[in-house]
């Protein structure tokens, strides 16, 4: 598969304690000039919060405002109740297993009474955790095997494979690309298939937490940069220095610690590349059957609309996203990763604040919709037609 079919579809985040029915959102979806629409779990939709009963009362709603007003849901999303916690690498198993049994498998069975695919984001690892190498590796063990079980189950209910988000942290991955594509062949090799949804905007986090380079690190222990100003890592590095500031290290010891802990927790620290959302796009894109796509300048995840306000300072445009899904899909596959998509539904993800005027908010969606559809003028284009639709614009 290297034309794979694009999508163009809106998160309904947006609608959020707002327009909060179904029968709300999918005309407003309408509105925008869309067919496709994904369902956060903040909109209404949140098996834990909501409840068996309530969440097939929703399903019904949603099959009817379908057939009302021509807009399928494409994709299930977890929204930030399930982001705010450690969730599916919680340290109480009791936890853990009630994120997967009765959070992601209710959300799986939701979104195959819609005909709809499902993607998530819902764990982390607290910092006891990642200064520890090897309990860190244990619990990521132990994520890997929860994901394969949840892969398993969709498997079984699903026609469209799941995917986890992308983040920008070490505490929750994948957040780099290796690690990233890592994460997708350890389930594949579970027995599972498990994709990754691309946010374009969650690429600048990595920047602030690359590896220290040597320079650094003298810069570090010669005074002339505060540890505070960069990112060690470990937590024990912090001490080292300010051991070393005190007196009770030597520089030369100091710094033989610094590489050490550097060295034995690889897991901290990014590469410049991780924080290039076209990279992610290039490397992982033929990946990711869901991409998010937020207007950003990489210095924040905004999700800021594609409006000319902000389209001026922001990277994300339609042909270079075109070009590096298509460098993607003519690249050669790593090893021991699932098929490649033929179907990428391309998200629009625009978060609005809690004081946002819901007029202008409309709007602001309007012109973003259209700012895409340049490229993406009908759903199920082929990548090579857009692309050149964007090379044209």
């Amino acid at each position: 598969m290297n034309d794979p079919r694009l999508f163009l579809a809106i998160d309904n985040c947006f609608a959020a304690k707002r327009w909060t029915e179904p029968d709300q959102w999918m005309a407003l979806t309408r509105r925008l000039g869309l067919q496709l629409v994904e369902t956060s779990a903040d909109t209404e939709c949140d098996p834990l919060y909501m409840g068996a009963a309530y969440m097939r009362r929703w399903a019904a709603a949603v099959r009817a405002a379908s057939h009302t007003h021509g807009v399928r849901v494409a994709n299930l999303y977890s929204g930030h109740g399930t982001y705010s916690t450690l969730g599916l690498a919680h340290t109480d198993n009791h936890v853990r297993l009630r994120f997967r049994d009765r959070w992601l498998k209710p959300m799986i069975r939701a979104a195959a009474s819609l005909q709809a695919g499902v993607g998530f984001f819902c764990h982390a690892f607290s910092q006891s955790v990642l200064a520890d190498r090897d309990r860190y590796r244990r619990m990521l063990g132990r994520l890997v095997e929860d994901l394969a079980d949840v892969g398993r189950y969709a498997a079984e209910h699903l026609e469209r494979p799941i995917s986890v988000e992308q983040m920008y942290t070490p505490h929750q991955p994948p957040w780099t690309i290796g690690g990233a594509v890592e994460l997708l062949q350890q389930v594949c090799a579970a027995g599972a298939a498990l994709y990754v949804t691309v946010d374009t905007g969650h690429a600048h986090g990595q920047q602030l937490h690359l590896r220290p380079t040597a320079e650094t690190i003298d810069a570090v222990l010669d005074g002339e940069l505060e540890a505070g100003q960069v990112w060690l890592g470990h937590p024990d590095a912090y001490r080292v220095v300010h051991g070393h500031r005190q007196g009770s290290r030597s520089r030369g010891d100091a710094r033989e610690q610094l590489t050490h802990l550097i060295e034995q927790h690889p897991y901290l620290y990014a590469d410049p590349v991780d924080s290039d959302p076209y990279a992610w796009l290039t490397t992982l894109g033929p990946w990711s059957p869901i991409i998010h796509l937020q207007q950003t300048d990489n210095s924040c995840s905004s999700h800021a609309p594609f409006t000319g306000q902000h389209n001026g300072g922001g990277i994300i445009h339609p042909l270079p996203l075109m070009r590096a899904l298509a460098d993607g899909y003519r690249n050669p596959a790593p090893a021991a990763m699932p098929p490649r998509c033929g179907e990428i539904f391309l998200t629009i993800e625009v978060f609005a604040g809690t004081a946002a005027h819901p007029q202008r908010l409309v709007d602001q969606l309007v012109e973003s919709v259209q700012y895409w559809r340049s490229a993406i003028p009908v759903d199920g284009i082929p990548l090579s037609q857009a692309l050149a639709n964007a090379e044209r614009r």
